[in-house]
């Protein structure tokens, strides 16, 4: 099979990448100035101010996640509940996963010792944690410690919390966050080869100076969006991604601007597009395997939105991009919306041949259009065509729309009976006969006979390996020479009055990718240090100044001069001024 690919015409990303084998990363050498802690006396206008919710400080933020659980270690009693935590989320990955018994220790034997351990845990009744051995004999399911987990979480987050928020692991996350908060800029990173275009600019990629981790910047010209009137659009995507916080949609890191562009510093996925693999390597189209893989990430994705009373109305190939182990992540948020609570919306938006006819007929809809979607792309991975348009096919808008109104999609041989039917379900006309639309969403759909064989809870865990891996020496894009560029922008004038649009766009970095990026380059792992002995630090103990900055050799060449020069006499300083006229003229 020939593979159309481009090998990297600009090797930069490339060896940006690779080079992170050395001692460095790929980090500046500046990079433990860059990433310099406060000392604590800095933070107490953010200790002040910070909304102290345990959910937020312990559980979704990572480093706070990970200075709770340090804190926690220094008492048994706590280390106990965080080590019982930890016992039911593994319980909950490996429960009904088939392993021979000679690899691993049964789900049933497992959870056995961890009931005994819940047995010493503060505050869990004995007649709770009975409960739980009885159901474990009888009919093991995912909800089996619910109640213990329940009373655990209720304990960690009342007297715990207090007093973990007295400790200098508080004061050490503080410091963190105040790092956190420090303005962003383009020298913050490394920019490299142009990756394609959005709609507003290019998107190239990029460098993070201080970590070594690589991104997609994405550009939005300032006139660009001003003619465009894409002020409300470009607001509404930047809010989106930064709410959402899924392993199956593209990150937002940052959010910065230059004089002519506002920039959106995205996870990059250097595999490509489904549309560039469905119609540019061989043969149209995929197995049914690698297609049904691809549908349950995008599943998983949809699910998280969905969470978010987010319905994304824009689910077509190009818009699904592949990372460089061949996960799968849903990008370009600009058509998304939330949906108000217990509301439905209207919008005929989309991309002609995705579009649900509930959307074409301008009805009112919630998340329905995404199923549909979904529906849309399973049938053209496996086909290699979308069920309404052939491939390239000329023709006009109004017939795509009454195709998707009236006609039925037709079957070729290369779909299974199963794949068939979940197509079939998902490409309802009428929403309300439309699987994952009958009220419980995405389990409706996880639960069709075609995902028998995909553990969703390792999914999603990260745990399973992708039915292709991308060549990490290819780029699975256009060439640089092929983009095509963006024509100047005519007749259009930035003023004052555009600063507040500019004001709530520019947020700095995002913190819970700021903070993942902070564990996984190990730059936590390696600034995050105590004392030995158990003492303060220096920059977490309030008795101990702040140690002045250290001067650069030029600060301190010139300030030896200007020293110098204080102990001129008055006549000399007048006739070097003098001198100093004469050579100017």
């Amino acid at each position: 099979m020939s593979i159309s690919v481009n090998i990297l015409s600009d090797p930069s990303p490339l060896k940006a990448q690779l080079c992170g084998g050395g001692k460095r990363n790929g980090r500046s050498k500046k990079w433990k100035e860059m990433l310099k802690l406060p000392h604590i006396s800095q933070c107490e206008e953010l200790r002040r101010v910070i909304e102290r919710d345990y959910t937020s400080l312990c559980e979704k933020q990572p480093i706070g996640r990970l200075l709770f659980r340090q804190y926690c270690d220094t008492r048994p009693e706590l280390k106990r509940c965080i080590e019982f935590m930890d016992a039911v989320s593994y319980y909950n990955i490996i429960h009904f996963v088939y392993v021979p018994d000679c690899l691993l220790i049964s789900p049933s034997v497992y959870l056995s010792v961890t009931l005994k351990s819940a047995a010493h845990l503060p505050d869990v009744p004995q007649d709770v944690v009975a409960g739980c051995r009885e159901r474990l004999e009888q009919s093991p399911c995912k909800e089996l410690f619910n109640d213990c987990t329940k009373i655990v979480r209720d304990y960690l987050s009342g007297a715990p919390f207090s007093s973990y928020q007295e400790s200098m692991y508080f004061s050490r996350f503080l410091q963190w966050k105040w790092l956190e908060r420090q303005p962003v800029t383009k020298n913050t990173f490394r920019h490299y080869r142009v990756l394609g275009k959005g709609g507003f600019g290019e998107v190239c990629a990029c460098q993070v100076r201080a970590t070594g981790k690589m991104y997609a910047c994405k550009k939005l010209e300032k006139k660009r969006v001003k003619k465009r009137k894409g002020e409300a659009m470009a607001l509404n995507e930047k809010r989106i991604l930064e709410k959402v916080n899924s392993s199956f949609v593209v990150s937002l890191a940052y959010a910065y601007e230059t004089k002519d562009a506002l920039c959106l510093v995205l996870t990059i996925m250097n595999g490509g597009d489904l549309k560039f693999h469905i119609y540019n390597m061989g043969n149209s189209g995929f197995d049914e395997q690698r297609a049904i893989f691809y549908a349950a990430e995008i599943c998983c994705g949809l699910e998280d939105l969905h969470r978010e009373r987010i319905v994304y109305r824009d689910l077509k190939p190009e818009n699904i991009l592949l990372d460089d182990r061949g996960h799968i992540r849903i990008s370009d948020l600009g058509l998304a919306v939330q949906i108000p609570e217990g509301e439905t919306i209207r919008g005929r938006v989309g991309t002609v041949g995705y579009m649900a006819p509930e959307v074409i007929q301008n009805e009112s809809y919630t998340v329905s259009p995404d199923w549909w979607g979904l529906g849309c792309l399973i049938f053209e991975m496996i086909q290699g065509q979308s069920p309404f348009r052939k491939r390239k096919e000329r023709v006009k808008r109004e017939e795509v729309d009454r195709r998707v109104r009236e006609d039925q999609e037709e079957y070729s041989d290369k779909f299974s009976e199963e794949a068939k039917d979940i197509c079939r379900q998902l490409l309802a006309k009428d929403p309300k006969e439309r699987l994952g639309c009958q009220g419980r969403g995405a389990i409706e759909v996880k639960q069709h006979p075609i995902f028998r064989n995909i553990n969703f809870k390792r999914l999603e865990a990260n745990m399973l390996d992708p039915p292709f891996s991308p060549d990490p020496r290819a780029v699975y894009c256009k060439d640089v020479l092929d983009i095509e560029q963006f024509s100047t922008v005519k007749g259009v004038n930035l003023d004052p009055t555009d600063d507040d649009f500019y004001h709530k766009f520019v947020t700095g970095s995002v913190s819970i990718p700021w903070q993942n990026e902070m564990i996984e380059m190990e730059c936590f792992k390696e600034i995050n240090v105590y004392e030995t002995d158990g003492t303060l630090c220096s920059d977490l103990d309030v008795n101990r100044p702040n140690p002045p900055p250290k001067r650069g050799f030029f600060y301190r060449l010139f300030r030896r001069e200007a020293s110098a020069m204080v102990d001129i006499s008055p006549s000399l300083c007048k006739s070097l001024l003098f001198v100093c006229c004469i050579s100017c003229s």
